[in-house]
């Protein structure tokens, strides 16, 4: 029988934001693959410890609720991250890992630069034009290769809509994330 990392049980934050999920062993020595859900994995990389919650489905997990998992190292290697935890010392112990989803507060993310955002500090926010126009709330923002997409959702005569802009300064005049709003050169029937 594999001997299965002692996790220890933990409250999940309320400013807890999903960065990724452990994909599988990497070797012999109880590294494992996480799949990170930003191109720029910097939280996952930065944290001292991650709380990993099971599968939503498919694998099932040896734990249940939230637990701390204490990271002794992680970088990068290829297109994914690799990671090496306290009490995870061979191949098995880190496939016992395998699909667990893996959380970091929001609060210790490294500070963004001037100009730059976290996508999840977007979403919910409510986009107004210039004339103060309330063009709908960001759902989502889409990568289109070379910018990055605004996703807004609105209603108009009572039926939900969505609405693109593209998410680059020539038509976002300022994101005020203390204010809860963005405002943008656009109108409603572009």
């Amino acid at each position: 029988m594999p001997q299965l990392p002692v996790l220890e049980t933990a409250e999940l934050p309320s400013d807890a934001v999903e960065v990724g999920r452990i994909t599988d062993a990497w070797g012999v020595k109880g590294w494992f693959k996480v799949l990170p859900y930003s191109s720029n994995p910097e939280a996952l990389l930065a944290a001292k410890s991650w709380l990993l919650q099971p599968a939503e489905k498919g694998t099932k997990s040896f734990f249940t609720g939230t637990v701390l998992l204490p990271i002794r190292q992680a970088r990068t290697h290829s297109d994914s991250v690799v990671a090496w935890a306290q009490g995870v010392d061979d191949r098995d112990a880190a496939e016992a890992l395998r699909g667990a989803r893996i959380f970091v507060p929001r609060a210790n993310f490294p500070a963004a630069g001037d100009d730059e955002y976290y996508w999840v500090d977007l979403i919910g926010l409510p986009v107004v034009n210039r004339e103060g126009v309330a063009l709908g709330t960001v759902r989502d923002l889409l990568p289109t290769g070379p910018q990055t997409t605004l996703v807004l959702t609105y209603e108009h005569e009572g039926k939900p809509h969505e609405r693109m802009i593209p998410f680059v300064s020539a038509y976002v005049d300022k994101v005020d994330l203390a204010g809860r709003c963005i405002t943008v050169d656009w109108q409603p029937d572009y």
